[in-house]
């Protein structure tokens, strides 16, 4: 542009273009759970506010998350949650397979079904509102490989994990992919009502999208070949909430 207005406005700056970084397969000598559910206990303040159970199961080459979380006490009677969350990735590449999820919190009900197609670089989406009757599409382009926001805390457990280490990937995210990054920061002890572990604290960080609306949310990962995470915390606008492993068992 020239002229006065030109000068006034001075030059366009440049756009630069965001690059998504490549989901890179997990270790060839990592092995993933056939069968394990991993119960949580999730503290609000002083009070014990729900459970959370996650259900983790190989079939084939892709290994089936299922997580369910239901408040319980007097949060139960103030606001009744009860969620259910399933999702899976494929154990050779990495690559989410969907993400689904069934959310009854307090009047709300929500249904909705995330689905990848890689061939075409489309993911769609259909959410149903449950109480109003009413359904809405959604389709937006995804790049060859993705996560999703369940099913990558167990993909990541898949990585090489050392302290000052990142890793990062593309994250589909509200019809978006945001890059996720994923920092070692330390080795702690943390006590669990399942028992005493060695760990390493993980910290997902992301520039938009659900990672950074959710506040800081920090992940204790064992530190042995298992990545087995045994405790996970969250710091929202209206609290910090953190859930304990309560018990492990292979079924």
């Amino acid at each position: 542009m020239t002229g006065a207005r030109g000068q006034l406005l001075g030059p366009k700056k440049p756009v630069v273009p965001v690059v998504i970084p490549t989901l890179q397969p997990p270790t060839p000598e990592y092995v993933f759970p056939a069968k394990q559910t991993l119960t949580f206990t999730v503290d609000w303040r002083v009070f014990t506010a729900g459970t959370a159970v996650f259900q983790i199961e190989q079939q084939g080459t892709t290994e089936k998350v299922t997580a369910t979380g239901d408040s319980v006490g007097a949060v139960n009677m103030l606001f009744p949650v009860v969620d259910k969350f399933q999702a899976g990735f494929d154990t050779k590449t990495g690559c989410s397979t969907g993400f689904s999820k069934q959310l009854q919190e307090g009047r709300r009900k929500v249904n909705s079904d995330l689905t990848f197609d890689y061939q075409t670089g489309k993911q769609s989406l259909v959410e149903k509102n449950m109480v109003k009757g009413t359904s809405k599409s959604l389709s937006a382009s995804i790049p060859a490989c993705v996560a999703d926001s369940l099913s990558a805390i167990f993909y990541v457990a898949s990585q090489h994990l050392t302290i000052g280490q990142q890793v990062n990937f593309p994250l589909a995210d509200a019809m978006r992919t945001v890059t996720v990054a994923m920092k070692v920061e330390a080795r702690e002890e943390i006590k669990t009502p399942a028992g005493t572990f060695t760990t390493l604290r993980v910290q997902p960080t992301a520039d938009e999208g659900v990672v950074k609306s959710r506040g800081q949310i920090w992940i204790w990962y064992t530190d042995d070949a298992r990545h087995m995470p045994v405790q996970i915390r969250a710091k929202l606008f209206w609290g910090t909430i953190t859930f304990h492993l309560q018990s492990v068992e292979a079924k």
